[in-house]
């Protein structure tokens, strides 16, 4: 199955960007969503961003997948 993550960038450096997954910096090619900016939310699998998100759909899945790793801990 493969599973892909939203996360927020922090830092761009030409094409790659630093961003906050659960707090854990990564650094995660840009190259193939144009047009990514500091701030934005983004989908990444494999290394690559691979989907720019609005905030509110950053934001809302990045809740969601924080009540699945909850409940998972009960």
């Amino acid at each position: 199955m493969c599973l892909g993550v939203p996360a927020k960038v922090k830092k761009i450096e030409g094409e790659w960007g630093w961003l906050d997954v659960n707090q854990l910096l990564l650094k995660i090619n840009l190259s193939l969503v144009p047009g990514v900016k500091i701030g934005d939310y983004v989908i990444i699998h494999a290394g690559f961003a691979i989907q720019k998100l609005s905030a509110e759909e950053g934001e809302s899945t990045l809740e969601l997948f924080k009540q699945i790793l909850e409940i998972d801990e009960k």
